[in-house]
């Protein structure tokens, strides 16, 4: 409880009564918001300790308002923000945190586990090594510090080895048919052009966990990465009046629920048309059998089943969220190392009739550039860390005018403002991207110029959100029709089986 006589006893020396009475006022009410800080932080810890971090992210908001000069709380809203992958924000927390008490041993391991996530792992490697120097005899600080210098020791040689082979590629030691079928192989097979027929047996193959022979897999990558390699950064759709065109959000490998958006909606054709708008692999453990249902229509129908790249179309996504995994379990590491050559050849933006803009993530500071240059984008690479590239695979709306700081770390939050701006300069009707997992499977944002569509359904198997797709036709192009739908069963297979240990250092 507050003593209050005691607040009045320390002021009682200020002769002018207004004064007096104004710090009296202002001393108590720290200590009000002191103590209904404290109870509102246990709360945040209990909601925490549930995993509803996003009540926890509420409730510690609260108790920073009341007091904002503990680094505690700080340090506690920024592991719930990496417990909801909000790594940009976890680390301005820890900054923050660490800016109020540069003793605050935690806030150095949240700064840290953020800088991880992020890839800027010799950043972390040094707030690592300070929480060795506070705490000797701190044996998971050791641990982290050890695996962090590994990583960083690993990179290293990496860029070097990759500087004395620039010119080689993967692609130039690929020859599938080096790889003999084995006599009771008993899967789909391809000796000749890409089929209706096979791509149907694949499906139904890969519904029982049966795997497609390596042979056929290679078949089918180094027929589409050719077919990509020609491809511009930004790709134009024609879809003619009357004739229906689907857009599909983040699938993150949930197969069976791929397999139900075929089932409602009709399976890829040059009669139905499909655009997935990124982040196809990670997290869910069907991962390889989502990529290669998607490239083999992609080699069916090159011209009728478009892929954009997303941002877990990337080496330091699928490293940490399973899909390197995955491959190097259901394959082998050499495919795993081609998919990275791949994923550097998908478009970054497509754009339908001239007048929807598609992309995973969203926009950029810079709202003067045009198709044409991000046509010209050389997307070859793994994804920088400012620019219109990385906006295009990061970004997130926000509801505010002008640019925020990314809740990512990467990437930025862009407002309604920008995206008028944007599409007024390239005479565009509106946006269509994915990236973010949404309740209803969609959100309408910014007046209806922005729409979100994300389409696996209750994602990792514990968020319990509906999926959705986005169905337009050549002359009905505004509003667009959204279908949602729920989860299907799926094997025993958890999420993330197949995930990275790096993954601990969240912890």
């Amino acid at each position: 409880m507050v003593d209050i006589s005691a607040i009045i006893d320390q002021y009682s020396n200020i002769d002018n009564e207004v004064e007096r009475a104004v710090k009296i006022k202002d001393e108590a009410n720290k200590f009000f918001n002191f103590e209904r800080a404290v109870k509102i932080k246990d709360e945040a810890n209990k909601f925490f300790n549930s995993e509803k971090y996003d009540i926890a992210i509420e409730l510690y908001s609260k108790a920073i308002e009341l007091d904002p000069q503990q680094p505690a709380y700080f340090g506690n809203r920024s592991f719930a923000y990496l417990r909801r992958e909000l790594f940009g924000l976890a680390l301005n927390d820890a900054n923050t945190a660490i800016e109020l008490d540069p003793a605050y041993i935690k806030a150095y391991y949240r700064r840290a586990s953020a800088k991880m996530a992020l890839g800027k792992f010799k950043f972390a490697l040094k707030d690592y090594e300070s929480v060795c120097k506070f705490r000797p005899n701190d044996i998971d600080a050791k641990k982290k510090f050890e695996e962090c210098r590994k990583i960083v020791k690993r990179i290293a040689f990496e860029k070097a080895i990759a500087c004395d082979h620039d010119d080689k590629k993967l692609i130039d030691s690929i020859n599938p048919d080096e790889f003999a079928v084995e006599e009771n192989y008993k899967g789909p097979r391809l000796d000749g052009d890409i089929t209706p027929e096979f791509m149907k047996d694949c499906i139904e193959a890969f519904k029982k966990e049966q795997k497609l022979h390596i042979k056929y897999a290679y078949k089918i990558l180094l027929g589409v990465y050719q077919f990509l390699k020609a491809q511009d950064s930004l790709v134009h759709i024609t879809v003619p009046d009357k004739k229906k065109f689907t857009i599909c959000g983040d699938i993150h490998g949930q197969f069976y629920d791929l397999c139900n958006i075929f089932e409602i909606n009709g399976l890829p054709s040059e009669e139905n048309p499909y655009l997935f708008n990124g982040d196809f692999v990670d997290r869910g453990s069907f991962s390889v059998e989502v990529i290669f249902t998607l490239l083999g229509y992609k080699l069916l129908y090159p011209n009728h089943l478009y892929m954009a790249r997303g941002n877990h179309e990337s080496d330091t996504m699928n490293k940490m969220y399973g899909f390197e995994g995955e491959v190097k379990a259901k394959y082998n590491v050499k495919m795993s190392e081609f998919f990275t050559e791949l994923f550097n050849q998908l478009p970054l933006v497509h754009v339908i009739n001239r007048k929807i803009f598609c992309c995973h993530g969203g926009l950029f500071p810079d709202t003067n550039v045009t198709l044409e240059q991000l046509a010209k984008i050389n997307r070859v690479r793994q994804p920088p860390e400012d620019g219109p590239m990385c906006g295009l695979l990061w970004s997130d709306p926000q509801d505010d005018d002008g640019i925020g700081l990314s809740k990512r770390g990467a990437g930025c939050q862009w407002g309604p403002d920008i995206t008028k701006a944007f599409l007024e300069k390239n005479d565009l009707l509106y946006i269509v991207r994915s990236h973010e997992v949404k309740p209803e499977g969609y959100e309408r944002h910014h007046d209806g110029q922005v729409w979100t569509i994300f389409s696996a359904p209750n994602y990792c198997d514990q968020i319990g959100n509906l999926g959705a797709f986005i169905t337009i036709k050549g002359d009905n192009l505004y509003p667009p029709k959204i279908t949602t739908f729920k989860e299907v069963p799926h094997p025993p297979s958890r999420p993330m089986m197949y995930g990275s240990s790096f993954l601990n250092f969240l912890s």
